[in-house]
């Protein structure tokens, strides 16, 4: 059983490639030998310029903009593992307090890990989801680094800081 699924297998690479070779040396009738090289690139020369570029994956935030002028959020980038939320819309959330905002922030964390670049000003304290949780602050020069626990309040930022400077949130790391 196991060989006949890799003769299929080669089978059908095969004929993919001997139909993309065909394709890229077809279109002409007249051409001989030596001009179908020469035609192939230059009908691959001008697919490659005429064609779309490339799409790299800049892992930027959906709707940033818009949930910058609503939320007064800055939402920069992530890997997808942590994502604004509605408060109380499933339980577990990090939930995000913050001085500016008469609403509190929450974040469903998904995966066993997760990154969010963010900036949200003036936090005092985080709830962490159902896993630890490391954040990253910053205030005046400096950068700051808070442990979140699991499900538990943890004060951050200004309500930790001795002289109670406004600390900006910058960074959620998740997982192990």
């Amino acid at each position: 059983m196991k060989a006949l699924r890799t003769l299929v297998r080669t089978v059908a690479v095969a004929a993919v490639a001997g139909a993309l070779a065909w394709s890229a040396t077809a279109g002409g009738t007249d051409a001989g030998p030596s001009d179908t090289h020469t035609r192939a690139a230059g009908a691959m020369k001008a697919v490659a310029e005429e064609g779309p570029g490339f799409l790299v994956e800049d892992f930027g935030y959906p709707d940033a903009d818009r949930i910058l002028a609503e939320r007064k959020i800055t939402l920069k980038r992530g890997d997808g593992h942590i994502v604004l939320a509605t408060c109380d819309s499933v339980p577990g959330l990090m939930e995000v307090w913050t001085r500016v905002s008469e609403e509190r922030i929450c974040f469903k964390v998904t995966g066993t890990r997760g990154y969010l670049a963010l900036e949200v000003p003036a936090v005092f304290s985080i709830r962490g989801s159902s896993l630890p949780a490391e954040v990253d602050m910053t205030v005046g020069g400096e950068e700051k680094t808070f442990t979140v626990k699991k499900n538990t309040w943890t004060p951050v930022g200004e309500s930790v800081d001795p002289e109670g400077r406004e600390h900006v949130l910058m960074e959620i790391r998740t997982g192990a």
